[in-house]
């Protein structure tokens, strides 16, 4: 360990129960959905790196853990805020070459969900592996090879198996027995990985060995290309190595917005998040949302007659090339004043009389993992990357010990009809080569003056409305970190025309009040991973994981004196008592 240094890791607790303080120091805080990917980070934060070496390590890292959704066989995006310099870096996943509607079809037109779901056919071409390296070129202080080696260590030296693993492929043990290669892997004699155990990739080992080597030109080309488009032929995919070396990620403008005196940078398209939270936002403040009472059912409604909106705007958007509308048409003033007055704050208008812009006719898993990183400077990278579905498509690549993404069912295979997370996707979004599919990705970075935090889930289509959550326990009812994340959330998308809301989320009387005014709640389990950190004016960091998860969370504290230090790990014990419900 670095002289002068002390780690302080805290592990988080089951959904629902009353929280401590998130962990906090002066040096650096990482929150990630694994504790030894958080681990990685503050190992390079320790060895003098910044947001964006630690980000990296983290991703890296949560490759060799969580493989249910870490990966360098898919894709994400991420939000930077260095310096007074915010920008994102789009490295989503493309459609191949190859591909067509008519390979996701049958002989009716009918969308065939398992061609775009298992398999290589439902793999884009991976933007992980380049897309990493971009952002440490351009903001990296660390040599390559030195981020890369905390995943690389897990990965040769082995690992201890988290639960969440365990319990993931034994659910999912169905899809990786038709693989034998995922097979091989993730069921060693046939049985899933024990909770506790170590386990390692030789595999994997390899290829990130050559990654930290020579970069993405490692994977993207030479033996690794080549093993991708073998096992895509293999099982009848399109997916081929030329693919793979065309790939390039894009740096982006933000889609940016104001929130209770702050300022906010989210993702723009072929991300929905950034659009989805900013017309949002600008939606709740004519509507008088910040002043309601937090009990009660007005709160509730006016956020689900907000993301009805909102979310029927999404049927319009796609990738930057396609798409029919953007965050300038929909946060411009006229569609804002338009949007606010159809909201009824009597009732629940159906769904059905809600419209896309601009006014055409006519929806959860932990297959996502975000993480949040902020440096003792300041400079804050929010990164969430996926796999899409929990293990992908489940194919692992001959040789490379990493999975394939299936984010091709993110993309409209027929204009009009729910995708996995029932989201329902116009014709800018359709299938076509080299078209980046939608995303429902929020990383989001906010800050005023010098304070700055950064924050982003998992979960689909319900998580542009956890990092909002998130955001306006936070900035607007002065919540403290942990608590903003722990509270409970509600979620609307448009279609299907319903509130669902996670335990503790409406009580009794507020339920039976937007009942009353023509809501349908269905409960359900949990709505999002949030992971966040948070920098004050005074340099104290602070990291929050989410309960939902489990999350880690973890902050580099500079030691006494500049001399010595430890590291130390927390696990939280279960309290018996639970939050007030909201809103």
């Amino acid at each position: 360990m670095a002289a002068g240094v002390a780690v302080l890791l805290l592990g988080l607790l089951p959904a629902g129960a009353a929280y401590p303080p998130a962990v906090s120091g002066r040096g650096g805080a990482v929150a990630s959905a694994e504790r030894q990917a958080t681990a990685a980070g503050l190992d390079v934060l320790l060895a003098g790196g910044n947001a964006a070496d630690a980000a990296v390590a983290v991703a890296l890292a949560l490759a060799v853990v969580h493989p249910q959704a870490g990966n360098l066989g898919g894709g994400g995006f991420a939000v930077v805020r260095f310096g007074t310099e915010t920008v994102t870096l789009d490295f989503r996943e493309v459609a191949p070459a190859g591909v067509h509607p008519g390979l996701y079809l049958d002989e009716n037109g009918n969308p065939v969900p398992e061609r775009s779901r298992v398999g290589p056919l439902a793999a884009g071409v991976p933007g992980s592996p380049a897309g990493l390296w971009e952002l440490h070129r351009r903001f990296g202080r660390l040599p390559w090879r030195r981020v890369v080696r905390p995943a690389l260590k897990l990965a040769r030296d082995g690992f201890v198996v988290p639960r969440r693993l365990e319990r993931d492929v034994t659910r999912h043990r169905e899809l990786l027995e038709r693989f034998p290669e995922s097979a091989r892997w993730l069921l060693p004699g046939g049985h899933p990985p024990r909770a506790g155990s170590t386990m390692r990739n030789p595999e994997l080992t390899a290829v990130l060995e050559a990654y930290g080597a020579h970069g993405p030109d490692a994977i993207v080309r030479g033996p690794v290309a080549r093993a991708v488009e073998l096992v895509s032929r293999r099982y009848g995919g399109v997916l081929r190595a030329a693919d793979l070396t065309a790939y390039r990620p894009v740096w982006r403008e933000p889609v940016r917005f104001t929130l209770a005196g702050w300022r906010v940078a989210s993702m723009p398209l072929p991300s929905s998040g950034g659009s989805i939270l900013a017309e949002s936002a600008a939606m709740l403040e004519p509507l008088g949302w910040a002043g309601l009472p937090r009990a009660g059912a007005d709160r509730a409604h006016i956020l689900a007659a907000v993301w009805k909106r909102v979310y029927a705007d999404r049927y319009r958007l796609g990738d930057p090339e396609s798409t029919e509308v953007g965050p300038a048409e929909l946060l411009s003033p006229a569609w804002i004043r338009r949007r606010v007055a159809s909201i009824d704050l009597r009732r629940a208008v159906p769904s059905g009389e809600i419209v896309p812009w601009p006014g055409s006719p006519v929806p959860e898993p932990p297959d996502t993992t975000h993480l949040s990183v902020v440096d003792a400077d300041g400079n804050t990278v929010a990164l969430t990357t996926t796999l899409n579905g929990t293990f992908g498509s489940g194919v692992t690549v001959p040789g490379g010990g990493f999975l394939l993404n299936n984010e091709m069912d993110d993309f409209a295979m027929a204009p009009g009809r729910p995708n996995m997370y029932g989201l329902v996707q116009g014709a800018a979004n359709a299938v076509a080569p080299g078209r980046r599919m939608l995303s429902s990705m929020s990383p989001t970075v906010a800050w005023r003056d010098a304070e700055v935090v950064a924050l982003g889930s998992p979960g689909g289509s319900r998580i542009p409305t956890a990092v909002l959550q998130v955001l306006l326990a936070l900035l607007v009812d002065g919540d403290p970190l942990q608590a903003a994340v722990d509270r409970p959330r509600i979620h609307h998308q448009w279609l299907p025309d319903r509130i669902d809301a996670e335990p503790d989320a409406l009580s009794p009387e507020t339920a039976a009040a937007l009942s009353d005014r023509g809501w349908t709640i269905r409960t359900t389990a949990s709505l999002g991973e949030v992971h966040a950190v948070r920098r004050f004016a005074d340099g104290t960091v602070e990291a929050a994981a989410d309960p939902r998860g489990p999350g880690w969370a973890g902050v580099v504290e500079p030691g006494v004196g500049g001399r010595g230090g430890s590291v130390r790990g927390q696990a939280t014990p279960s309290p018996p008592t639970r939050p007030s419900p909201r809103p």
